[in-house]
């Protein structure tokens, strides 16, 4: 598990700090941004394992940025777990996860042991 990087996406910098904090104390290398645009210069250069994703963010949304990663060859297999106060059934993003692909889903606020279990069902 060590050595494995996280992106962190979130225009909340409460959540940003807590979940840096804690996925730093279980050994993975993250990095924090609090816009989509930063997350796509920042993918291209960190290069991460697997990126968790807000979804309604005020510059562009998650979805944008996933879908801006995929066109690249070297992130259009990274794994994403978007992360939202939206209600899964209700919101379509069901379907959306499957369009862009690689894609997991964890309702905000979430407990930090179930987003631990999908980022080691993702990259261990």
């Amino acid at each position: 598990m060590a050595g494995k990087k996280i992106l962190l996406v979130d225009d909340d910098l409460e959540i940003l700090d807590i979940l840096e904090k804690k996925l730093k104390q279980k050994n993975y290398d993250c990095i924090a941004v609090s816009d989509g645009k930063k997350a796509i210069r920042k993918c291209k250069l960190f290069n991460p394992d697997l990126i968790i994703l807000d979804i309604v963010m005020p510059d562009i949304d998650g979805y944008t940025v996933a879908n801006t990663l995929r066109e690249d060859k070297s992130l259009e297999n990274t794994p994403i777990i978007f992360m939202s106060a939206k209600e899964l059934e209700y919101s379509g993003v069901e379907k959306r996860l499957l369009e862009i692909g690689h894609c997991d889903f964890i309702t905000k606020p979430c407990i930090f042991e179930d987003l631990l279990l999908k980022i080691e069902e993702k990259i261990g």
